[in-house]
Formats: C-alpha cells, sequence, structure tokens
C-alpha cells in the first residue's frame, strides 16, 4: 500500500514541531506531514513565560531535572538521558537562538520574547519541506498492516508512521479517539493553576509578593518559594507546585481546601513570638506598624497588624503579650479557605494522558501498536512550572522523530 506520507504528526505545538524537525533532519526523503486542528501553531510557545517562552531549565543535574515532575519522574529520567537540557540549549543555539539562565534557573531566549523560538521552528519547518495543514482536526484512527488511516472533516488521510502530540485535554472524553486504539488513558485533571479565595480579604494588596511556606492542611503538600496575591486570591511558585504535586488530591477534594501560610518560612511560631516579645524592650516608644522583618513587605505587614487585631499607630511597649503571641501565630499560620481554582495565565497543564506503561521510553514508541509515537503532554507526564513541561516535549519529540528516522532508513535501505 502507497501512504499519503511517511510520517504524520498531529499536534501543532512544541512537541509536534520538535518530533517532525527531528524526524526530517535523520531522514532527508521522508515525506512529512504535520496537522492542527486550530488555526494557530505553537499556541503556548507564544504566550509561555509572560511572552517570553521559559524555553528550558539551567538545572544540569539529570536525577534533580527528573525530579521536577510530579508524575513521570522515571520515565523523564530515561528520556533526559538521551536528550537533555544541554542538548535543548545547544539544539537552539546552533539554529541561532541563544538562551540565557535567570537566577531561579528559568531560561529564556536572549532576546527575551517568544517569537525567536516561534521563528526558529517555524523556519526549520519550512526548510526541511515538512507540510503543515491547519484547521484539521482527527476525528478517528484506523491501524492497517503496516501504516494507519486518519479520518478528518477533509476526508481520510493515510501515513506510515504517526505521532500524537496533541497536549493535554480537559475531559476524559476528548481521549476517547485515542483511547478507541486500545491505549490505556489516565483521566486528566489541572495542573499548574492558582488558588481562587472567595470574599478574598487581601484585595486591596493586590500585586505584593513575599516568600512563604505554603502548606495544605489534611495533605502531605508543602511548598517555600514566592507567593504572589492576586484580586482573586494566591499564585506565585510555591503555589503553582503545590497544584502540581497536589494535582489529582485537590481534584478529589473539588478544589476545597485550606492552604496555612507561614510568612517568614525560616522561623517558627515560637521564635516569632520570642521576637515580637523583646521589641516591648528594644522598641518600647517605636509605632507597630514600621515593619521589622526584612522579609514582609510594608502594606502586608499592616495587613497582619489588622488581621490580629492590632492598631498599628500604638507604640510597642502599649501591647499586650498574647496579642503579641497571637500575631505570631497570624504570621507563621495564617489560614485562608480555597474554593476554585484559575488556570495560570494561558499556560493550561493537565496531569492525565497516555499511560506511561503503553510506551517505550527509549523510542517514545506505543508498546502495543508498531509505528505509533508520542511527544509531549499527551502523555501522562507533567512537570512543575520553570521550563519542565518544554523539556518534556523538546526531548520526547526528539526522541521519537530519530527512532521513526532510524526505522525509516532501516526499511529503506534493505528494501
Amino acid at each position: 500500500m502507497k501512504y499519503d506520507y511517511d510520517l504524520l504528526v498531529i499536534g501543532g505545538g512544541a512537541a509536534g514541531f520538535f518530533s517532525a524537525i527531528s524526524a526530517a533532519e535523520n531522514a532527508s526523503t521522508m515525506k512529512i506531514g504535520l496537522l492542527e486542528k486550530t488555526g494557530k501553531l505553537l499556541s503556548k510557545v507564544r504566550v509561555s513565560g509572560g511572552g517570553r517562552c521559559n524555553v528550558t531549565n539551567a538545572q544540569d543535574q539529570l536525577k534533580a531535572f527528573s525530579k521536577s515532575y510530579p508524575r513521570g519522574e522515571k520515565f523523564i529520567y530515561k528520556l533526559l538521558h538521551q536528550f537533555n537540557q544541554e542538548n535543548t540549549v545547544q539544539w537552539f543555539a546552533d539554529r541561532g537562538v541563544k538562551l540565557h539562565a535567570e537566577p531561579d534557573g528559568r531560561m529564556f531566549p536572549i532576546s527575551n520574547d517568544s517569537a525567536s523560538i516561534v521563528d526558529c521552528l517555524m523556519d526549520a519547518a519550512e526548510k526541511l519541506k515538512i507540510q503543515i495543514k491547519l484547521q484539521t482536526g482527527v476525528q478517528s484512527i484506523v491501524k492497517e498492516n503496516e501504516g494507519f488511516t486518519l479520518t478528518t472533516a477533509e476526508g481520510t488521510i493515510t501515513t506510515n508512521y504517526l505521532v500524537l502530540a496533541t497536549g493535554g485535554h480537559q475531559h476524559a472524553k476528548d481521549y476517547n479517539w485515542i483511547r478507541d486504539l486500545g491505549l490505556q488513558i489516565s483521566d486528566p485533571v489541572p495542573s499548574l493553576f492558582t488558588f481562587n479565595v472567595p470574599d478574598h480579604p487581601m484585595k486591596n494588596l493586590m500585586g505584593v509578593a513575599s516568600e512563604v511556606r505554603v502548606k495544605i492542611d489534611k495533605t502531605k503538600l508543602q511548598e517555600t518559594g514566592p507567593l504572589l496575591i492576586t484580586h482573586w486570591g494566591f499564585s506565585g511558585p510555591a503555589v503553582l507546585r503545590c497544584s502540581a504535586w497536589g494535582a489529582k488530591v485537590l481534584a478529589e477534594q473539588q478544589y476545597k481546601f485550606q492552604p496555612r501560610i507561614n510568612w517568614l518560612p525560616d522561623l517558627n511560631q515560637e521564635e516569632v513570638a520570642e521576637f515580637l516579645l523583646q521589641q516591648k524592650d528594644y522598641n518600647s516608644k517605636k509605632k507597630i506598624g514600621q515593619k521589622i522583618f526584612d522579609g514582609i513587605p510594608q502594606r502586608l505587614w499592616e495587613y497582619l497588624l489588622e488581621r490580629a487585631g492590632l492598631d498599628s499607630d500604638t507604640i510597642w511597649i502599649e501591647q499586650k503579650n498574647a496579642a503579641l503571641r497571637r500575631l505570631a501565630e497570624i504570621i507563621t499560620s495564617d489560614v485562608y479557605s480555597v474554593s476554585g481554582k484559575t488556570t495560570f495565565k494561558e499556560e493550561f497543564v493537565t496531569a492525565g494522558g497516555v499511560s506511561l506503561d503503553e510506551i517505550d521510553p527509549q523510542t517514545c514508541m506505543s508498546k502495543k501498536m508498531e509505528g505509533l509515537f508520542f511527544a509531549g503532554e499527551v502523555m501522562d507526564a507533567d512537570g512543575i512550572t520553570g521550563g519542565f513541561n518544554f523539556q518534556q516535549a523538546w526531548s520526547s519529540g526528539w526522541i521519537a522523530g530519530k527512532s521513526i528516522a532510524k526505522q525509516f532508513n532501516t526499511k529503506k535501505f534493505n528494501g
């Protein structure tokens, strides 16, 4: 049977482009097509990192890198042995796009513009003559003897090899057309979301950020890092990491839970109480409204005083010990009630997808179906914020494409 394509990639995101490019660079005579169901390509690449594109992370220890994946750590570790963060940096540098690392490890193009990454991938696809079809959603896939027949709104397309790089989906039913191939699917739940706090008492502090420790009551979830106060609740790395590690347990709680915040993560309640009581001697005539902790911004300090029922215009010597101990409790164990979530900017990430038990990490090919490959978030593996999800896309896409090219070249050589 003569197929329309040697390889079809479903999905016009980072993983899809990298799969197609990797295959084309390793098998120059391969006819490759890329199908995207919407009218836009590389949508997440464009919006990532506030439009700068958080390409990867500077963490150079593979074991530590793989521990940034709440689901799929061992699988990702095997991928990174073949194509890791350093390979990603070199790949883009070889094509004229240099990356730089920020203090927290996130890596961006030196232009600080996601267009640099988009243009690089688009130019590579064009030079390699990869055929891109927009507004082409796949309705069903049928496995043939040595290939696949895809049904779309415009008719059928056949291909010898197939890569599913469709990203994550919000609902279990969105995976039905993949499940119909006999693949095991882990139902999706959102990851990387912010916390909604109804009747938010801190709305006037919108934009204030502070280093905190967040613990989710009745769970083992705990993260330390920056927290950002928003008009709807809480965001920032500490919150996003909690949502990633707790994606499934928080979904089971229907996003109704209580985060407990320590605004001075290096100190416990007794240590803070002792320090506050000492101020009655050291700063007896000073107003308590003048902040005394470098880690707490002035506006936040005034809010915490109010929350403890203290008047910021009074002086330290006038404070009762019980009131100061109450303030210490609020500073180190400030509890809020979350009800609901909000997607982090436009960077929708899901936990769930094709079971990793179905996929060979050495090739990213299905263990059940010859010629079927996977790349990116369609697999049940996802990372915390910081460039880890894109690295998964680059690694799996590169491996899938190279594996397909190797099979194609072998078959071609053997006639």
